[in-house]
């Protein structure tokens, strides 16, 4: 009779419930695996939760500010508003590169080439410090002229330009985060992009109300506290960032042998990274031309758009992050020329994504005005806010495929086709379309608001029809 001892007990399975959970911790824990094998759904998972995450960080540094700087009254609020409306040609610089990066980076760490991923890292980031500091400089120099240029009022002018100033002058800390994040995103360390965020985040809350009320030693700055704050969370964010980058060890390790110019991977980057800039400055304009049209109904309408947008991002940037994790399945399945599995990773994302808008659109369609009531007392702020919330919130189920198509397009190297994309549903229809239904026909800022929702609907049919087709498969990158 065998000894006991010896026998073997066959294994246990896990539960689904307990393997998803057990996914869950190893993702946040940002062990190194190979996403051109096993399951595609476990792959997804293990890029998608920090991604979300670190997204969801991005999120609390539009929400924070407004959050504080909402007790400072609509006019404080306006001159946020008209100030991120201006920095969206910086987070195109920024997420420009990022598209680049992350397509370059993920498709070289597809066919096994760590030391192209590292070269076209340090291109990335020189091109973007560049970029930032110049359009700085300009952003320093002419802040009053470009607030009133957006529209703002003599009090938005009189509170608000040391706030334009400081966040433009530091917009090499936002292109900084943004484009070494590509990079871990790209080479599927989200784990490090995530906790980069978060050390970002907790400087700029612990220092937002200390800046902004003058609270114990630090001065009272008003709403330029709010900029002082979050230009100190984001830049002690890229300096841990970079020193992840060049630790030994590191998924893309960076070496003293990388820090030259490579004209031919430097080109690369350029020419992907400026489509996706491209791409960048048409989707956010958009916004921008939004912002123009709500600022003639008065700073009252602004401040409710604002808020009301604010909110929305929060619940927009963790659907980037699916939307990233698609894209980094893509490059990195496309460099192990595996395009059926790049494909099937698409429309997983999808449907995940198409779960996580839909749950977050209807708890912002119900309760769109207690959530607006937390950054405003004011009665007409409140009840722009809660329009702005709830139209625009109806749309997320079909803008929750437009996203992931989109991103998986760049993912690919295809940044010309979500370019064009962008191009005729923002500028070509969705402008236009806010403007006739808020000036002529008479429906005001709602009117615009109801523009953006129906053009998340036609991004997402566009997109899906084009995906279909197949020709971000042949993409050389």
């Amino acid at each position: 009779m065998a000894d006991l001892a010896d026998m073997k007990v066959p294994a246990v399975p896990a539960s689904p419930r307990g393997r998803f959970w057990s996914d869950v911790r190893e993702a946040l824990r940002g062990s190194e695996q190979d996403y051109t094998q096993g399951p595609i759904g476990r792959a997804i998972l293990l890029l998608a939760v920090p991604m979300v995450l670190e997204m969801a960080m991005e999120s609390v540094f539009a929400v924070a500010d407004v959050f504080f700087v909402g007790r400072l009254g609509p006019d404080a609020v306006a001159a946020v508003g008209l100030t991120e409306s201006m920095l969206t040609l910086v987070y195109a610089l920024a997420m420009g590169l990022g598209i680049g990066t992350t397509a370059i980076v993920a498709r070289r760490i597809g066919e096994k080439d760590r030391e192209g991923a590292a070269r076209a890292a340090v291109q990335a980031i020189a091109l973007g410090v560049a970029g930032a500091v110049f359009l700085g400089g300009l952003g320093v120099a002419f802040a009053p002229r470009l607030l009133a240029l957006m529209g703002a009022s003599p009090a938005v002018l009189r509170i608000g330009s040391g706030y334009t100033r400081v966040m433009l002058g530091g917009e090499a800390t936002i292109v900084v985060l943004f484009v070494v994040n590509a990079v871990f995103r790209g080479a599927g360390d989200a784990a490090i992009a995530m906790r980069v965020l978060w050390l970002a985040n907790a400087i700029n809350i612990v220092l937002g109300p200390c800046f902004i009320f003058g609270l114990g030693p630090f001065p009272e700055l008003g709403v330029t506290g709010a900029a002082v704050a979050t230009t100190i969370g984001r830049g002690t964010g890229a300096i841990y960032a970079i020193s992840r980058l060049f630790r030994a060890g590191s998924r893309i390790a960076v070496g003293r042998r990388h820090l030259r110019l490579d004209l031919a991977v430097m080109r690369t980057v350029a020419r992907l990274s400026g489509s996706g800039a491209l791409q960048s400055i048409v989707g956010m304009a958009s916004w921008i031309g939004l912002v123009r049209i709500v600022a003639t109904f008065g700073s009252q309408a602004l401040a409710g758009y604002t808020i009301g947008i604010r909110v929305i991002v929060f619940a927009l940037l963790p659907s980037f992050g699916m939307s990233n994790a698609a894209a980094t399945m893509v490059g990195q399945s496309l460099g192990a020329r595996d395009p059926d599995r790049a494909e099937k990773s698409v429309w997983r994302a999808c449907l995940y994504n198409l779960a996580f808008l839909s749950a977050i659109g209807l708890c912002f369609v119900l309760f769109a005005r207690p959530i607006v009531s937390v950054f405003t007392s004011d009665p007409v702020v409140l009840a722009y806010g809660t329009d702005c919330l709830r139209i625009i919130a109806a749309g997320f189920p079909f803008y929750a495929y437009g996203m992931v198509l989109s991103q998986s397009f760049n993912g690919a190297g295809d940044t010309f086709t979500p370019t064009m994309l962008n191009l005729v549903i923002f500028w070509l229809w969705e402008l236009p379309l806010a403007w006739v239904l808020a000036v002529p026909l008479g429906m005001g800022p709602r009117g615009a608001f109801l523009a953006v929702a129906i053009s998340f609907s036609a991004l997402a049919l566009a997109a899906g029809a084009i995906f279909r087709r197949g020709r971000w498969k042949r993409i050389m990158v």
